[in-house]
């Protein structure tokens, strides 16, 4: 069985780095790394002690305030991860915050969205908990008196 060779050179001979850069370039990978590491850290720590710290709800729910934790968190990584690897870190400034602008806007957007359509639905919740309760208490009130006029109303009322 013979072995696959192409005329392609290897990698390292077609990166030209010198000894010195290759040391940098580990170096900034390794930043990174432990960059990295520590926010996740930060986020498994704020994780685990929600609730000592108070951001969770009665209910056991997350909070705003832990989601936008959270979610500012999760861009930080983001952030620095286009900064390091997409080279934007190297960038003006100015053409830095035209290149992240953009996508900063939408995500808060997104991220608004998630967070108000989250509160209506837990407050359409309440209320539609509460509207069932009424409509139970009536519906056995109306068994309890069953030829009473205000029962006859109470079934019409459900039926429709």
């Amino acid at each position: 069985m013979s072995e696959f060779h192409d005329d392609y050179p290897q990698y390292e001979f077609m990166a030209h780095h010198s000894e010195e850069e290759g040391k940098v370039k580990r170096k900034k990978l390794w930043n990174v790394f432990w960059i990295m590491l520590s926010i996740t850290i930060i986020e498994l720590i704020i994780g685990s002690y929600a609730k000592k710290l108070g951001l969770l709800n009665e209910d056991r729910t997350s909070s705003v305030t832990l989601k936008i934790i959270f979610i500012g968190l999760t861009l930080l990584k983001a952030g620095y991860i286009v900064i390091s690897f997409m080279h934007l870190g190297d960038e003006k400034k100015s053409l830095k915050y035209a290149i992240l602008a953009p996508y900063i806007i939408f995500i808060l957007y997104l991220v608004y969205l998630v967070i108000a359509e989250a509160n209506y639905c837990k407050i359409n919740k309440e209320k539609m908990d509460e509207l069932i309760v009424k409509q139970k208490i009536d519906l056995n009130e109306a068994a309890k008196n069953p030829h009473h006029e205000a029962a006859e109303e109470v079934k019409q009322e459900h039926k429709e």
